[in-house]
């Protein structure tokens, strides 16, 4: 019972976080800033608007490396009933497995054939990103059977809307088949926000398990103040971590300041094991995080009161039109100092509205675009627009409009051409039966003679 719960309730968490990342609200719009972004793809996200505010690249197929963990995450919660309190065995099997192909560990060795809380087990895969402890989930939803884990969570991407991505395995080793999109990873990774315990164990810089002697240490020096140097960034939590030679260093971070939130999705900035290992994904988003932090904000673009347009009125006695104003404030997050120039609004309203017209009914949409000089227009938000007034309906100008829709429809004016010919058929018919009449009676008074 509680297993259907909490699938059910999942699948309207997923539902809320498809229709959150379409809202019509919310717009995809990338601000000039002087970061020098080094990561191949990059998505910065405000938390509490769903507004893009920086992008690059952010469709193109990446290998993910080990951020593909949060989906495993998702997939293992989302699975096991009571998992607070489950424990799984840990298998030689799967130790074995991982043997020399260079994946990062949680440990998990030392404790073969030992029954290890799930807690712990999601604790050892998202904080030193242990491959070992999502292979032992993955074998453990899977009935044994780790792809069919895996087409698991194929299907739990579907469902939330990833158009480009495909998994070959839970721990995010190379494979050629194996790859997303910083767009699609942002999906993934909003849900899983939504999941209990992942923003906490997501953002532990440190964790001890049960029968362990020594804790586990985050891989995201981004968060960790003890050993990230000049990687930390204060304002960061969270989330994941993932590097490979073939996808580069990757991350999926947020950060909040003076009540704003942002998530960032970082994929493929440079690194080669042995030659080239800085962390450009830390300082990337830490940059990027300054930069969103500083110098944009949010503004009211066009409050629920101000007229964007004028509308056309059908069958309203006394009035041929009505100001359109947004059917609430348009909030967006620009760069601070912005310029009105700077915003255009377009809109997209029918040539003639019939009444009667409600302040809660839409008539139209406004589309709110930000310019900046020498770059294109960019969406920020659209909106619906609602009259400022109800118009009310004339009973006599709806009596006529119909009798003009009549008068001036196709077949009516069909049939009155065959009238019209009937008619004339009628009257041509009548005069030569006159005139044949007329010219009977002559003859016949012609003949009496």
């Amino acid at each position: 019972m509680k297993r259907t719960v909490v699938k059910l309730i999942s699948a309207m968490m997923a539902l809320c976080v498809i229709l959150l990342s379409s809202t019509l609200g919310a717009g995809a719009i990338s601000f000039s800033n002087n970061v020098d972004v080094k990561s191949k793809s990059v998505l910065i996200v405000s938390m509490d608007s769903g507004q893009t505010v920086f992008e690059k690249d952010p469709d193109s197929k990446r290998y993910p490396a080990s951020t593909t963990k949060i989906m495993t995450y998702i997939v293992a919660v989302e699975n096991i009933p009571n998992f607070e309190n489950t424990r799984v065995e840990i298998k030689k099997s799967i130790i074995d497995q991982l043997r020399n192909t260079g994946s990062s560990m949680a440990n998990l060795g030392e404790h073969v054939g030992d029954k290890v809380k799930v807690i712990d087990l999601l604790y050892s895969m998202m904080v030193p990103s242990g491959n070992d402890a999502a292979l032992t989930l993955a074998d453990y939803v899977g009935g044994g059977d780790v792809d069919k884990f895996v087409q698991m969570m194929n299907d739990k991407a579907a469902e939330l809307g990833c158009e480009n991505t495909h998994f070959k395995n839970p721990d995010g080793l190379h494979d050629p088949d194996h790859y997303t999109t910083a767009r699609d990873l942002y999906k993934i990774s909003k849900y899983a926000l939504t999941l209990p315990y992942f923003e906490q164990i997501s953002n532990a810089t440190e964790y001890t398990c049960e029968g362990d002697d020594s804790p586990l240490v985050t891989t995201n020096y981004l968060i960790d103040e003890a050993r990230g140097g000049e990687y930390y960034y204060t304002y960061a939590k969270g989330i994941k971590t993932g590097t490979t030679d073939e996808a580069g260093r990757c991350l999926v971070t947020t950060a909040s300041a003076d009540g704003h939130s942002y998530i960032a999705v970082l994929l493929g900035a440079p690194y080669k094991e042995g030659e080239m290992e800085e962390y450009y994904t830390f300082t990337d988003a830490a940059d990027l995080f300054r930069w969103a932090l500083v110098d944009l904000e949010m503004q009211t673009i066009k409050s629920a009161q101000t007229p964007v347009c004028e509308q056309k009125v059908k069958l309203a006695w006394g009035r041929d039109s009505v100001s359109l104003v947004p059917e609430k404030n348009l909030n967006a997050i620009v760069p601070k100092g912005y310029k009105p120039s700077n915003i255009v609004v377009e809109t997209d309203t029918p040539e003639e509205a019939r009444a009667p017209l409600y302040t809660d009914k839409p008539v139209g949409t406004a589309s709110v675009y930000y310019v900046e000089e020498g770059k294109e227009k960019q969406l920020i938000a659209t909106v619906n627009l609602v009259p400022i007034e109800q118009i009310d309906k004339s009973g006599i100008l709806e009596v006529l409009d119909v009798a003009g829709t009549i008068f001036k429809s196709y077949w009516f004016l069909v049939i009155i051409g065959i009238i019209v010919i009937l008619l004339i058929i009628y009257f041509i018919s009548s005069r030569v039966h006159r005139a044949r009449k007329k010219k009977n009676r002559r003859v016949k008074r012609y003949r009496n003679l």
